[in-house]
């Protein structure tokens, strides 16, 4: 796929951006923006596919692989790295980009461009067959991703990725490709943003509802989130009196940090109430 080819590098239905005034500039942006969620519902029923895939896999003991390079790496990484304090679950998605953590403040040079770089990338994890790759590439073109998609789907692992734009050879490689055509961006090429956004949409989508079906919330409620500042240990205080009916703040509070998550809070205080 050549340049010229991609959605996501042709030229912006706009010009002469630099003669706009901030409310225009602000306005259009607005109206890219709104695009992008109608663009990613085209592609649910994949994301299903991956996320049925996904609680399939780590219920048997599998973990979850975002690979990516610049923006689409470092989106990957912020997914993973919120899992454990949202669901206290750990070890189980993890963020991988091409120049390793100094890329994601910094770029390095070249690291997108070896297509072997990403599989000896996750090759210290040692990955099996329970494992699920997910590829993220706007282009759909980045070496990296691409041969990590590659190597990985050889070796059984579940693949799958999420770029913007059609035919592209990471679509190709991957079993689930979750393709969202956003158009060209309001910055001719500039991907962090329209395409940024549906990534980071669709990869909203595929942990929480993965983490949802694992049974890591209970109504609505992250149960099992991780209490590492004050608003945390509040909003589970005030979890556990709305499940139990307990009506001492205090009380309540007191339950959760002795037992460390509202899950294990309110089945202490269930099964206490029942033994009476």
């Amino acid at each position: 796929m050549s340049v010229d080819e991609r959605t996501t590098e042709q030229s912006s239905r706009y010009d002469h951006l630099e003669n706009m005034s901030t409310a225009e500039l602000l306005t259009a942006i607005n109206s890219e923006d709104r695009t992008v969620p109608e663009a990613v519902s085209t592609a649910i029923p994949r994301i299903k596919d991956l996320v049925d895939g996904i609680v399939e896999r780590v219920s048997r003991g599998g973990r979850v692989f975002y690979l990516g390079a610049g923006t689409s790496g470092r989106l990957g990484v912020v997914d993973a790295s919120e899992i454990p304090p949202t669901y206290g679950v750990h070890n189980v998605f993890i963020g991988l980009m091409a120049g390793g953590d100094k890329a994601i403040r910094d770029a390095v040079e070249g690291a997108e461009d070896s297509r072997t770089g990403g599989w000896e990338d996750m090759t210290p994890y040692s990955p099996t067959k329970d494992d699920i790759l997910v590829g993220i590439a706007a282009s759909g073109t980045t070496p990296y991703v691409v041969g990590a998609v590659e190597i990985a789907r050889r070796n059984g692992l579940l693949t799958a990725c999420i770029t913007c734009n059609e035919g592209s050879p990471l679509a190709s490689a991957a079993e689930i490709p979750i393709v969202v055509v956003v158009g060209p961006e309001f910055v001719t090429g500039s991907t962090r943003m329209k395409a940024g956004t549906a990534q980071k949409l669709v990869l909203n989508m595929i942990s929480t509802a993965s983490m949802i079906r694992l049974g890591h919330v209970r109504g609505s409620k992250m149960v099992d989130m991780q209490l590492t500042n004050n608003k945390l240990v509040d909003r589970g205080a005030r979890m556990i009196m709305e499940e139990t009916g307990i009506v001492d703040y205090g009380y309540a509070r007191s339950l959760l940090l002795s037992h460390g998550s509202v899950r294990a809070a309110v089945f202490f205080y269930q099964t206490q109430s029942n033994l009476v």
